[in-house]
């Protein structure tokens, strides 16, 4: 069953733009892995609350991207930017939506 993958990350003191910037570039590796989508959020609230979030058809996907070379390289090389441990929690996606203005462009993989 299609689901969405939440993986809260939680920066470090005086990392927090190294850290945010690095899972910005790490979260579009799911695409490869047979993600349909990715986001990544900071919290206003506290800005060290990072939430990455990617939606798979299946957890044996997810599996593979988690597991994959570049994302345990993301976690080796960046392990002093980030609080241990990360639990992620899988989620089934009950309903969405968005509105798309004709004039926005529709972004590409």
């Amino acid at each position: 069953m299609a689901g969405v993958v939440h993986i809260p990350w939680y920066a470090t003191v005086a990392r927090l733009d190294a850290f945010a910037e690095a899972v910005a570039e790490i979260a579009p590796i799911a695409l490869r892995y047979g993600a349909s989508r990715y986001s990544v959020h900071r919290s206003r609230d506290d800005r060290y609350k990072i939430l990455q979030l990617a939606w798979f058809e299946s957890k044996a996907d997810w599996y593979t991207y988690w597991d994959g070379p570049e994302v345990i390289e993301f976690r080796a090389s960046h392990s002093g930017l980030y609080q241990i441990p990360v639990v992620y929690v899988w989620h089934d996606e009950l309903t969405a939506g968005a509105l798309v203005s004709a004039e926005e462009p529709v972004p590409t993989v």
